[in-house]
């Protein structure tokens, strides 16, 4: 057994031990909102883009993708085309209408005709210890001279600064990742929220990370932790009312389910998530 971690998966255990269990141990789906499947989509929008030569690169070429992008997606996954009601085309329009508008935003932000990604939607992994760190990069930019940038699309607005704090963690434990196979710290990290037109920039250097894989090692010891005792306690916080499974967490009056055989083994090999996006990405 090899043992992973995914920088969702880490920022779960995070939030609450018991959603980790929930999500990795227990295997619970999360269902798919239409919001995440549009955060999705201008994901997808966003890659295929840079397929084009740079002087085609337009907001008209970039919405022109929308619909095409959309059918491709259903067809890998038929269960996000019931996530539009059919019956209703105003709100079907809505929503495409308003993942053109996302995308159409970002060129308010960045020009796409003066940038050439050395890696779109790129996997990433390196073991660091014995833990094999790992997951999606939306974009990597690389200088002439070997700089990186590492670039995240948030379809959501910019966080307070408590929930930023997240989203900085997931693009410093991507630049750990980096560092450790390139052997280069990465110059720029860029998230840039399409719900606002907000791009968050953070410089990182070596004490950064190093200081980043030391909450990582801690993170996944206190994780082998709860695999050894099956002890997943619940944290409480504001975000439980985003949860999908409050209805089964015992500080809102639910029951989990009982914990699989396997559980221990579970615990210390999550799976990288899909590509469907959060809805607040």
């Amino acid at each position: 057994m090899v043992a992973a971690l995914s920088p969702s998966r880490a920022s779960d255990f995070k939030q609450c031990p018991l959603l980790y269990r929930f999500r990795v141990i227990d295997r619970l789906p999360s269902p798919t909102s239409a919001a995440a499947a549009r955060g999705t989509l201008v994901h997808a929008v966003l890659e295929r883009l840079f397929d084009l030569p740079a002087h085609e690169r337009t907001p008209a070429a970039a919405a022109a993708l929308v619909a095409p992008q959309w059918e491709r997606l259903v067809a890998e996954e038929p269960e996000l085309a019931g996530l539009l009601d059919a019956d209703d085309d105003g709100a079907a329009d809505a929503w495409y209408a308003q993942a053109v508008g996302l995308v159409e935003r970002w060129f308010t932000l960045e020009d796409p005709t003066r940038l050439e990604p050395a890696e779109r939607e790129l996997y990433v992994e390196a073991e660091v210890d014995g833990l094999v760190l790992r997951g999606y990069v939306d974009r990597l930019d690389v200088a002439p001279d070997g700089s990186m940038r590492v670039v995240d699309y948030k379809t959501g607005r910019s966080p307070s600064e408590l929930f930023e704090r997240s989203s900085l963690f997931q693009m410093k434990f991507y630049a750990l990742v980096l560092w450790r196979l390139r052997g280069v710290v990465p110059r720029m990290l860029q998230l840039v929220y399409l719900g606002n037109g907000e791009v968050v920039r953070y410089e990182p250097d070596e004490a950064d990370l190093l200081a980043t894989e030391r909450g990582i090692k801690a993170l996944w010891a206190a994780i082998e932790r709860a695999a050894a005792t099956g002890d997943w306690r619940p944290r409480v916080s504001r975000l439980c009312d985003w949860c999908d499974h409050k209805s089964l967490c015992p500080e809102w009056g639910g029951t989990p389910p009982p914990l699989p055989t396997d559980a221990p083994a579970r615990a210390l090999d999550p799976a990288v998530t899909g590509r469907v996006e959060p809805a607040d990405d």
